[in-house]
């Protein structure tokens, strides 16, 4: 497919995803808000999800679970949140009797993903789980399987594959526009400049860098390919002290049966954040990639991707709300969450042995 044809598809595509959230699917007739419980009152819930939960069409912030009373008040004063509502880690699992609350989000460090999806998920609620989804395998299919006892939905909190651009990303997968992809480059990483990093400098908590960073990655080079890996080959290298314990910097290669491979790094210490497809007659690339706003890329022929007015984080909140008012497909269930577990523990085996692990 060569000039105009290139841009009409673009333009559709442009179109579609403005769609997505702007149909009548998203109509204020639906039956209810769905009712969610923040679990861990950190940065991302404080700054980034509870005011997008505002942004909102379908959700509404009703209760909040915590290990640190003293930020209560905050939450109370700017959200209203009933003392009913409030629940701390101990008394979780009286959330079952409160009607009040649909979704219980989990925005803990990855170490206690299972933990709080297992009491969420007993007490008859809906999951929506952050990335990366658990520590191995092993826990993530212990969520699957208790979410399917209890019948919720499990969700995984992947925002970017709710972000237009990279819907468009994941299109060309399909479509192929510039031909087969021959080379994936995707990066994601900061620079931390400061002597401490909390729960990122822990091994137990599912601290280092490609657990924190390197799903994104990791999960862009597979939506952009549009298949699965077959082989993976990895480094990991650590140079300060803080970080003694785990990974400072992953570089990591993924095969594709295809012939195509993607060349991924992900570091705290530097600061990185792009993804591009080099394909047989073009390519086309996001920069920033995986930035909260203003995702925006171009392509070979001149194409400019612009960035999305629209809240990733809301958008995402509403179309999983979405998922569950009308039992309709889950954009990223715990089945997607768990493939890149499956290869994130690939990655950590390949460094460790220094040789390529198979699939």
């Amino acid at each position: 497919m060569q000039g105009l044809s290139r841009r009409q598809l673009l333009k559709q595509l442009g179109v579609l995803s403005l769609a997505s959230y702007t149909s009548p699917l998203f109509a204020s007739s639906l039956p209810k808000r769905i009712g969610v419980a923040l679990v861990g009152l950190g940065y991302y819930s404080r700054d980034i999800l509870a005011p997008a939960l505002q942004l909102t069409r379908h959700c509404q912030l009703t209760g909040i679970i915590t290990g640190s009373p003293e930020k209560i008040p905050y939450w109370q004063k700017t959200y209203g949140i009933l003392d009913y509502n409030i629940y701390n880690y101990k008394n979780m699992r009286e959330i079952a009797n409160n009607p009040a609350i649909d979704v219980i989000y989990v925005v803990t460090p990855t170490g206690t993903h299972k933990h709080f999806t297992e009491i969420a998920a007993n007490a008859g609620k809906h999951v929506w789980c952050e990335k990366p989804m658990a520590m191995n395998t092993q826990e993530c299919q212990a969520m699957i399987d208790v979410c399917k006892k209890n019948k919720v939905q499990l969700t995984i909190g992947y925002r970017m594959q709710h972000e237009a651009n990279t819907r468009k990303i994941i299109q060309f997968a399909r479509t192929k526009p510039y031909g087969n992809i021959k080379e994936i480059i995707a990066e994601a990483g900061y620079n931390n400049t400061g002597d401490t990093h909390g729960w990122r400098a822990d091994p137990k908590l599912g601290g280092g860098a490609m657990y924190d960073m390197g799903v994104y990655p990791l999960n862009a080079a597979r939506y952009t390919a549009g298949e699965e890996p077959i082989a993976v080959t990895a480094t990991m290298t650590s140079t300060r002290d803080l970080y003694k314990e785990v990974d400072e910097t992953t570089e990591f290669e993924l095969e594709f049966a295809s012939g195509a491979r993607a060349k991924c790094a992900t570091s705290y210490a530097r600061n990185m954040n792009s993804l591009r497809a080099n394909c047989e007659k073009g390519w086309y690339e996001l920069k920033p990639f995986q930035s909260y706003s203003g995702v925006r890329g171009r392509t070979s022929d001149g194409i400019e991707l612009a960035a999305s007015p629209l809240n990733q984080q809301a958008t995402q909140m509403d179309n999983d709300a979405l998922s569950i008012l009308q039992q309709s497909p889950i954009t990223v269930p715990g089945e997607e969450g768990m493939k890149d577990i499956v290869i994130l523990d690939a990655i950590f085996k390949a460094a460790k042995e220094g040789k390529r692990i198979l699939l």
